[in-house]
Order: structure tokens, then C-alpha cells, then sequence
């Protein structure tokens, strides 16, 4: 292809199929791999393997699922420009336009699936989720996800060495189901649970590890969901939180202005934070995102 990602095998046959789907993404590519280090590349070049395995003989259908989503992520950036609002208010908004819609999922499940190796805040996190946070977990842990979506942080969780039980929960039927294909395609270590499990009525149990991604902009009352969650972790037990600020998505309902604004919350549901990353959207810095209110992914360490 002529540029600097041919030497990574799995991410430039990743590139390949993206571009025959989605040509004017080119430019934007380039400049996502432009500043990336050997070592930031070689990662990429895994997680592009993650995904070609995952969509192994529909890999055609997730970069066009991918298109899709960033015209469905455009129309949204387009009207929060214009407002300073996210255009949907209420939980029950975003079960009746995305989450009951199996379709609409399965589309936007592939779409985020890509936007995994894509997007660079993205990736960021991931990384810092497998070698901060699961590398960091004591030995054995029993480790949950709520929402765990296209199910790569849940696979990353369960190929650990030291992780005996990997549980996903999840509302959506088409969510589970793609995490599901995911672990099963790439295989783990650990047992794998999933079930459709409310956050808000979930079991009495607890979880030496928990990971809450991208799932706090999407309820009405987030601090309420935290405290769930303080209530779930085992004493000395470690949770990863990631959250988008100023990031307009179909199904993002709860705006978080600053990433500060995040930690503070983790913070008031009773956690105590020992990690932070903030990310932002690929091409801008940390100032110019805050500046410019561009998306910034922020991933929280904490423990109880």
C-alpha cells in the first residue's frame, strides 16, 4: 500500500479490506498510524488480528458495518455541534432506537468492533486495560464485565493466566451474542459466562475484578450504577471504568464534559482511584481535545 503499516502483516491486510469498503478513509488512516512507535504498532498489529479472526469470512460485512457506523457517529457529531446536546435524553429512547433493534446492534456491534484498531483513543484503552489493569489483577480472580459488546475486553480478561471465571452481563440479546462469537472464535483460558443480566437488578455476589467500558454515558443516573458496582467488588478488589467525554454516539444519552468530571464521580461512588489514561480521538492532543471539546476516552483504575 506504500505507507508504514505494510510491515505489519495483520494490520495491513486489515487496511486492505477497509479501504476497498471505504476509499476516502485513507487519508484519515494515515494520519492514525502516522505517529504510532514500533511497539504502539505492534499492538495494533494483534488487535487487527483479533478482528480479522473474529470476522473470519464476513470481514467484508464489519468494514461496511464500520462506514455505516461513521456516518451514524457524523450525524450525531453534526447535531451536538449545533446544540451542545446529545440528541437523546432518556434511557427508554435508546432501548426503543437502538438496543430492542437486533439489527441496528448487530451493525453497530461490527462498527465499534473496528473503531477497536481505528479509532486511537480506542486502542489506547484497550492496551491499558490488558497490560495496567489485567496484569495488574491479584492471582486467581473471578472477573466480570458489564456490557462487554463486541467482547474483546472480555477476551483479554479471560486469556489471563491468573483469571478463573470471565462473566459478561448484558441487556442486549444481540450484544451477548456477539461477545460470545468473539470469545469463541479467539479462544481463552478461563470459563466464560453470559447472561442477560440489569445492572440494577443484578445477584448478590462480588467479583475481584470488574470492567464497566463505554457503558456510563449511556444511563440517566451513572453515580447510581457506580455504587451497583463499589457494591459488587470484593474488598481490595480492582475495577476498570472507561468513559467518552463530549463523544455523541445514536446511543449516548449522559454528556461528561471533562474526563475530571468522570474521576470525580468514580470517586463519590465510594472508589478509590489508583490509575488514569486519558486518550483522545485520533489527531488531536490532550489540550486541543479539551479546547476544542473533541472526544476524549478516560479509563479509570480504582479499588475498594
Amino acid at each position: 500500500m506504500g505507507w508504514r503499516i505494510d510491515t505489519y502483516p495483520q494490520l495491513s491486510r486489515l487496511a486492505q479490506h477497509q479501504l476497498a469498503s471505504f476509499p476516502d478513509h485513507r487519508d484519515y488512516l494515515e494520519r492514525r498510524f502516522a505517529g504510532s512507535d514500533a511497539t504502539q504498532l505492534a499492538f495494533d498489529d494483534c488487535v487487527a488480528d483479533y478482528i480479522l479472526r473474529i470476522g473470519e469470512g464476513e470481514i467484508e460485512r464489519i468494514c461496511d458495518d464500520y462506514r455505516w457506523l461513521c456516518g451514524e457517529v457524523l450525524n450525531e457529531e453534526l447535531n451536538f455541534r449545533r446544540t451542545g446536546a446529545y440528541r437523546l435524553s432518556s434511557f427508554e429512547q435508546a432501548l426503543k432506537e437502538v438496543y430492542s433493534n437486533t439489527a441496528y446492534m448487530s451493525r453497530y456491534m461490527n462498527g465499534l468492533l473496528a473503531s477497536q484498531i481505528w479509532w486511537q483513543n480506542h486502542t489506547e484503552v484497550l492496551r491499558f486495560f490488558r497490560d495496567t489493569f489485567i496484569a495488574g489483577n491479584p492471582d486467581p480472580f473471578d472477573h466480570l464485565e458489564v456490557g462487554p459488546g463486541h467482547g474483546l475486553f472480555l477476551h483479554l480478561a479471560a486469556q489471563s493466566p491468573k483469571c478463573r471465571l470471565a462473566t459478561g452481563w448484558d441487556i442486549s440479546e444481540a450484544s451477548l451474542a456477539g461477545a460470545r462469537a468473539t470469545v469463541d472464535m479467539l479462544g481463552t483460558g478461563a470459563k466464560v459466562e453470559l447472561a442477560n443480566v440489569n445492572l440494577f437488578s443484578a445477584p448478590a455476589t462480588s467479583f475481584a475484578s470488574i470492567a464497566f467500558s463505554e457503558v456510563l454515558e449511556h444511563l440517566e443516573q451513572p453515580l447510581d450504577a457506580l455504587r451497583i458496582l463499589h457494591g459488587l467488588l470484593a474488598d481490595g478488589g480492582r475495577i476498570f471504568i472507561n468513559a467518552p467525554v463530549n463523544s455523541p454516539a445514536p446511543d449516548h444519552i449522559f454528556l461528561f464534559s471533562t474526563p475530571e468530571q468522570i474521576v470525580q464521580l468514580v470517586q463519590q461512588a465510594g472508589f478509590t482511584v489508583i490509575d488514569t489514561l486519558f486518550a483522545p480521538a485520533t489527531g488531536a492532543n490532550l489540550e486541543r481535545a479539551r479546547k476544542r471539546k473533541l472526544s476524549i476516552s478516560t479509563a479509570i483504575i480504582g479499588t475498594r
